[in-house]
């Protein structure tokens, strides 16, 4: 891998991801049992928390797999910052795409993997 990483500017994590057996058995532990506020559902399966300023998603296990969390990195510029990791010839998996609009902003996410084969995420909110 080479050390150029000028264009790569990651910030926060904003989002973690588990992947859950039954979805309704974890939305009521986390919302009930933990008291962490549900922001959000969506489909296919998936369910949104608010920890503290950082988002917890939880989706129906089937294709992914039990296991690791998934980490979602801010980034303001999330074209630059993924190619940036092509550059620097990180292991991608998906280029930037729009995965969520409500009527005020875009959800922009984008995954590769780390050396050790871990999948990590870029995110950025774009406004409308």
């Amino acid at each position: 891998m080479t050390d150029i990483t000028t264009d790569i500017t990651i910030g926060a994590i904003k989002q973690i991801a588990l992947a859950v057996k039954d979805l309704e058995v974890s939305v009521k532990f986390y919302e009930k049992t933990l008291g962490l506020p549900l922001l959000f559902k969506a489909d296919p399966g998936m369910a949104f928390f608010d920890v503290a300023g950082t988002r917890l998603m939880l989706s129906q296990a089937g294709d992914v797999p039990l296991g690791g969390p998934i980490l979602y990195f801010s980034t303001e510029n999330i074209d630059a910052t993924y190619a940036g990791l092509t550059k620097a010839e990180a292991e991608t998996i998906r280029a930037p795409l729009v995965t969520h609009k409500t009527e005020a902003s875009e959800l922009w996410l984008a995954f590769f993997k780390d050396p050790d084969g871990h999948t990590l995420a870029l995110m950025e909110e774009k406004a409308l």
